[in-house]
């Protein structure tokens, strides 16, 4: 596994342990609204940080540029919502040192970003449940991070903006990314910790993609639409393989209609420890 993966492993059981009950201390739960009309921008830089919690991530209605709604302990976070020269900042942060969570509690954040606009997407976030669509979105670029999560991502639309570039570095965490094939990225490169990971390349495919996945420990499968021509590459140890709808030429596993497929995506596995399903979809 690589540096990245063995440093969000890190990341993500600091996390759970930073999550665990701590002594009892009163917690001030305060929710605001915060939002920003569009103003002309041609392209912007999103940074989104959050620690833990519920994240709800989705596209906006039109002239707004962003609108978020935050839950947060205001003795422990502050929210952040700073825009300047093509940058937006979002998210909550921390006042102190010592991270108090009490488990009944829940710290929330709900975002919506203008359709618009296009931009260049920076997301990172620890301990959380996660459900983020960034169906028609125009997204110029894409940096994911996940702790210790549950992730649901969607990409409900297509991309009308075609990416050189996408990456998704992933936990210890149940990772469910949908609708890849909207992505419109020429590359994707997922580095996986610990966890179960669904990768589906389904949707409305522009070009072609090459997809590299660096896997840990745990459960990875590949979900392709019936049309599109796949190969396979993997480099894998002690990791069991179903090649469903795949045959084998040299060190590679192709899809029957590699050749005559309109778009095609080459996925390269490195596996240490776990399994890797292939399964075709409509």
């Amino acid at each position: 596994m690589s540096r990245a993966g063995a440093s969000s492993m890190l990341l993500g059981v600091v996390s759970l342990l930073v999550s665990l009950p701590q002594v009892a201390e009163a917690q001030s739960w305060r929710s605001v609204t915060m939002s920003r009309q569009v103003s002309g921008e041609e392209e912007i830089d999103v940074r989104i940080r959050f620690g833990a919690g519920r994240l709800t991530i989705q596209p906006g209605e039109p002239g707004t540029l962003y609108r978020m709604r935050l839950r947060y302990d205001e003795e422990a976070f502050e929210p952040v919502a700073e825009y300047e020269d093509g940058r937006l900042d979002l998210g909550v942060d921390g006042t102190r040192h010592k991270f108090r969570w009490k488990k009944d509690d829940s710290q929330e954040m709900d975002l919506s970003l203008a359709r618009g606009v296009p931009m260049n997407l920076d997301l990172e976030f620890g301990a959380v449940r996660a459900e983020i669509d960034l169906g028609g979105l125009q997204i110029t670029g894409l940096e994911l991070q996940t702790g210790a999560s549950e992730s649901r991502i969607d990409v409900s639309a297509p991309n009308p903006i075609r990416m050189s570039e996408a990456s998704m570095e992933v936990g210890a965490a149940d990772f469910h990314a949908r609708n890849l094939g909207n992505l419109n990225t020429e590359t994707l490169e997922v580095d996986a910790g610990v966890g179960n990971v669904v990768l589906d390349f389904r949707g409305e495919w522009q070009g072609n993609a090459d997809v590299s996945v660096d896997m840990g420990l745990g459960a990875l499968e590949l979900r392709f639409p019936e049309g599109l021509g796949v190969r396979l590459i993997k480099d894998t140890f002690l990791t069991s393989l179903d090649s469903e709808g795949l045959v084998k030429r040299g060190d590679s596993f192709y899809s029957l209609d590699w050749e005559s497929a309109q778009y095609r995506v080459t996925v390269e596995v490195d596996a240490a420890f776990g399994s890797i399903d292939v399964v075709w979809v409509h």
